[in-house]
């Protein structure tokens, strides 16, 4: 098991250098020139070369890419993730008050998709080709053919026309105005957990359909053991193990799904952060932000590899 665990953490520690090398490169040929994005057209026009030079060095913009590149690991590891651009804010205060919204959107849209998705895939299970299956695979299609920032929309203007309701739009804490909180985090989380209970639900059902037909199945259906017991205690069990694999890489990918859900609902988390900073081509914000986002996904990814090595020992041997 040990040498499971140093294995998939080598390979994560290994991805998290090739993914920071790849943000680097992907932020630095970005067409345009960060100045305009500071400046404007406009104010470019009234630097002279001398102002120009200045002002990349002091950003670190004039140096060779291999020397901005350990500069920028270095200050990460320092705990130091620069500057924003137009607001002098700092990207760590901006992780440290925003990422709590954007942690519990993901974690409450996964027991969403769970609480949803789970129990739907078991009916649909149990009575395949019948009206119930056809229905499920139908509304799952549905909402994965949809994407979720339109359904939020929809949400937000039919809140805001029908009962003239909008969501605080200044972030609250979970421990300080549970309530408060609840109302910012409550719509994304909805919209992209039922996104995730459509692949959970598709997923579960052909786990569930492939367990059923098991042999220890069929035996303690034989022995007159209850179905709902041989479901609960014997098929759906064995069947989670790819349903936690995906719902690992579905809670990394609401990190990308997260921005313009919560840019639909002005909700001020992280997503909301990045599009602002993708828009307004804010380099430093969005370079660390994306960095941050991959970092989170690889570590989710090898905390799932672990957690199937603990349900399933065959894995560790592999």
């Amino acid at each position: 098991m040990y040498s499971y665990i140093a294995r998939r953490l080598a390979f994560g520690a290994l991805t998290i250098v090739g993914v920071s090398i790849m943000v680097f490169v992907v932020m630095r040929i970005l067409p345009g020139d960060p100045l305009v994005a500071i400046f404007g057209p406009e104010g470019m026009t009234k630097l002279t070369e001398e102002q120009r030079a200045n002002f990349m060095k002091d950003l670190g913009l004039s140096d060779p890419l291999w020397v901005q590149y350990f500069d920028w690991v270095k200050a990460i590891l320092a705990g130091n993730f620069g500057r924003s651009f137009f607001r002098s804010e700092n990207v760590a205060d901006m992780i440290l008050r925003r990422g709590p919204l954007t942690a519990e959107i993901a974690l409450l849209s996964v027991l969403i998709s769970w609480v949803v998705g789970i129990p739907v895939a078991i009916v649909s299970a149990l009575k395949p080709n019948s009206l119930a299956d056809s229905a499920v695979r139908f509304v799952s299609i549905l909402f994965l053919a949809v994407p979720g920032f339109w359904i939020g929309m929809l949400i937000v203007l039919g809140l805001l026309f029908w009962f003239g309701y909008r969501a605080p739009m200044a972030g609250a804490a979970l421990f300080v105005d549970p309530i408060a909180n609840l109302q910012i985090v409550i719509g994304p989380a909805i919209v992209l957990g039922l996104g995730q209970a459509a692949y959970i639900a598709r997923m579960a059902r052909s786990s569930l359909l492939e367990v059923i037909r098991e042999d220890y199945v069929r035996t303690a259906r034989a022995k007159g053991l209850n179905g709902r017991l041989v479901i609960s205690l014997h098929a759906l069990p064995n069947a989670m193990l790819p349903v936690i694999t995906l719902s690992g890489v579905l809670m990394g990918l609401v990190l990308a799904g997260s921005i313009p859900v919560e840019r639909a609902f002005g909700t001020p988390g992280l997503g909301f952060a990045m599009f602002t900073a993708v828009s307004e081509r804010d380099v430093f914000v969005m370079q660390n932000l994306v960095f941050l986002y991959a970092v989170v996904f690889v570590v989710l990814n090898i905390l799932v590899d672990l957690a199937i090595a603990l349900l399933d020992p065959r894995i560790r041997y592999r």
